[in-house]
């Protein structure tokens, strides 16, 4: 039985280390194929360890000198982070140590230093951050939520054709559909980005069904859905806050009220609980550095032990299933059929050699 190696941060994020070590330990309860290695300050994690009674021969503990914090910049983080945690745990997948990398930590950080260490896949302009967003019914792949504020319609493109990628392996749809966040469904619509990308995907013969806005992500008409980093954060954050709003109301409602109401908000509560969980941060957590010569997962920085353990599910799913040989091979199914990262340039070169101008 072969294992699946993933290497931890355990000192990224507000509720670190112990949030990253009892997620670690739930899932090597529950699934005996995985082993970690766990990268982290010695006086903060061995007590944990062994008030968990972790198995020793589950993981691998090697002390770190440095940890990386929240305020620290991306490019200061990665000059001058090569002791702390996080980069020693993307060092291990760079080094074929461990298949997949798991952190809690600040993002740019996080970001930067797989790009630099891992570099991207054949191809690939800009790595991006994607997960599985809740919809009413199932779960749709959004992308980029945080890492590239601006980019060009040739990087939404490979976006699109990653997402797609992603799509067919995590949510198990045989062509996904795809869709570009905008203001409005009209082609007349959006930004000069949006309108070249949709001119882009218009033409690729992939399943794209033009431009969703906003309040429609959520009811899952795309499987897809494509923007810039800047964009798809914002979406993100509002989308949680929206949530978190939700659930503080709902509980205000049962402590502040008369008995029927506290009643009635128990039974809709009792009601609610399977949908509700749909929508946690939570159960939803874990993001795919999508792009990168390497499996990077970011988990949200106040993320629960309950958070960290679903993030950490994500990690080995992933690695399990060997994500990035499953995005080179579809890519390459799609440059046969002339789809492939290159498209953009592909039409460029064509519409130059069309209008007579020098390449």
């Amino acid at each position: 039985m072969q294992k699946i190696v993933i290497s931890l941060d355990a000192m990224g994020g507000i509720n670190a280390p112990t949030s990253v070590i009892e997620a670690a330990f739930n899932v090597a309860k529950l699934n005996p194929r995985v082993h970690f290695l766990i990268f982290g300050l010695e006086d903060k994690v061995v007590s944990i360890l062994q008030a968990l009674s972790f198995p020793e021969e589950r993981y691998d503990f090697i002390a770190t000198k440095d940890v990386i914090q929240d305020r620290d910049k991306p490019l200061h983080a990665f000059k001058n982070g090569k002791e702390s945690s996080m980069r020693k745990a993307i060092d291990a997948v760079k080094d074929g140590l461990a298949h997949a990398c798991l952190s809690c930590g600040n993002t740019g950080a996080l970001m930067v230093t797989a790009k630099m260490v891992l570099g991207t896949l054949p191809g690939v302009k800009r790595p991006a951050i994607a997960g599985a967003f809740p919809t009413y019914e199932n779960k749709l792949i959004m992308l980029d939520m945080g890492a590239n504020n601006e980019c060009s319609e040739s990087v939404i493109f490979q976006f699109a054709l990653m997402g797609r990628c992603l799509a067919k392996v995590v949510l198990q749809i045989g062509n996904p559909s795809i869709a570009i966040l905008n203001v409005g469904e009209e082609e007349t619509k959006g930004r000069e980005l949006e309108q070249k990308s949709y001119e882009l995907l218009k033409s690729s013969g992939l399943n794209f069904i033009g431009y969703i806005e906003g309040h429609d992500i959520v009811r899952g008409k795309a499987d897809v859905v494509v923007t810039d980093g800047f964009s798809g954060n914002l979406v993100l954050k509002a989308s949680e806050g929206a949530i978190n709003m939700f659930m503080t109301l709902l509980k205000e409602i049962s402590k502040s009220s008369g008995f029927i109401t506290l009643v009635g908000a128990f039974l809709l509560k009792r009601a609610l609980k399977k949908k509700l969980t749909r929508i946690d941060p939570n159960v939803n957590n874990g993001a795919m550095f999508i792009g990168l010569d390497g499996i990077v997962i970011k988990s949200h920085g106040s993320a629960t032990t309950f958070g960290v353990t679903n993030a950490i599910s994500l990690a080995y799913e992933l690695a399990n299933r060997d994500i990035n040989a499953q995005i080179i091979k579809e890519i390459k199914n799609l440059e046969e059929r002339g789809i492939g990262l290159n498209f953009v340039e592909k039409i460029k070169q064509t519409s130059a050699k069309i209008l007579g101008i020098p390449t």
